[in-house]
């Protein structure tokens, strides 16, 4: 039998490549994780390949012009992401945090009903505390939100308050109770809303809005004639028909104050929207993690005392 010759353990891999694959897997794409790098694309794809030799597994495969996280990559990347958080933290530590030059790029996932309502105020905002930020809002996609926030693609998610897993941390944003549109004013009690046809606004393609999932609780089924994807389209729908939008009230404030409609008290008690933000654990004590959060909330708590 041939001697066994034991090489010995293999180094550690250096820890740039690890910051190498947090990148490539945000981004899924070699020159865009390039350019956020300031790397060539080939020294890019050389990290990979020596991050894939130490690993002895492939961690992303080509898929159309960008590439996509093998099972193993997916595994890796919360405990990278993780990892550099904290490194990131102790550097912290010996710098104070400045919202003028550390922000960087910040993006925030929120569905297509909140975003006219608070983009613009979050870039107005930020162009006075974070001149040099660039802020990008994507679509919510929440079965793939501990994914996004545990990878970096995202920084943080707003939605209404939803089940998690250990990972994920949320605190209330703000909340919002809710009132009837109606092109015309009239008394409105359980039997007349029941009675009536209405319009649902929903960032879902199937399932009960918001609304009716609580009215569904309670007992009620109303009739939705027309379902759509933003509220200034449903109140205009409500403008020139006889159909009633039920939604949050301060955005029925905003759109309304043009068109003319009539707000009016829900003949229900239906409990207020309230909206959290979400966050990674891995950036719990990060500056610039706390500095956005606490700029989200200040900003929406502002627009809710205007």
């Amino acid at each position: 039998m041939k001697p066994v010759h034991d090489s010995g353990p293999k180094p550690a891999p250096d820890l740039n490549l690890f910051r190498v694959f947090d990148v490539v897997y945000r981004e899924r794409n070699l020159t865009r994780a390039a350019e956020v790098l300031f790397l060539s694309q080939s020294a890019v794809s050389h990290a990979l390949a020596r991050l894939r030799e130490q690993l002895g597994s492939p961690l992303f495969v080509r898929r159309g012009r960008g590439v996509a996280p093998t099972p193993l990559a997916d595994r890796l990347a919360p405990e990278i992401r993780e990892a550099l958080a904290l490194l990131q933290q102790a550097l912290h530590h010996t710098r104070v945090f400045d919202p003028h030059r550390d922000v960087g790029t910040f993006t925030v996932a929120m569905n297509d009903v909140l975003e006219p309502s608070v983009l613009s105020r979050l870039v107005l905002r930020f162009r006075e505390r974070s001149p040099q930020a660039r802020v990008s809002s994507v679509r919510l996609d929440r079965p793939r939100l501990e994914r996004d926030l545990a990878s970096g693609r995202l920084d943080l998610a707003v939605d209404v308050e939803q089940p998690t897993g250990a990972a994920l941390r949320h605190a209330p944003l703000i909340q919002d109770g809710f009132c009837v549109v109606s092109r015309r004013r009239r008394k409105l009690d359980v039997a007349a809303y029941m009675a009536a046809r209405h319009v649902t606004v929903s960032s879902r393609r199937t399932g009960l809005a918001v609304e009716d999932l609580v009215l569904s609780r309670l007992g009620y089924q109303r009739e939705v004639m027309v379902r759509c994807q933003h509220y200034e389209a449903a109140c205009r729908i409500v403008s020139d028909s006889d159909l009633l939008l039920t939604m949050p009230r301060r955005r029925a404030e905003e759109i309304n104050a043009v068109l003319g409609n009539h707000l009016l008290p829900t003949p229900l008690a239906l409990p207020p929207l309230e909206l959290h933000v979400y966050w990674h654990r891995a950036v719990d004590g990060e500056p610039r993690s706390q500095w956005l959060r606490a700029e989200l909330k200040a900003l929406l708590e502002e627009g809710a005392r205007r």
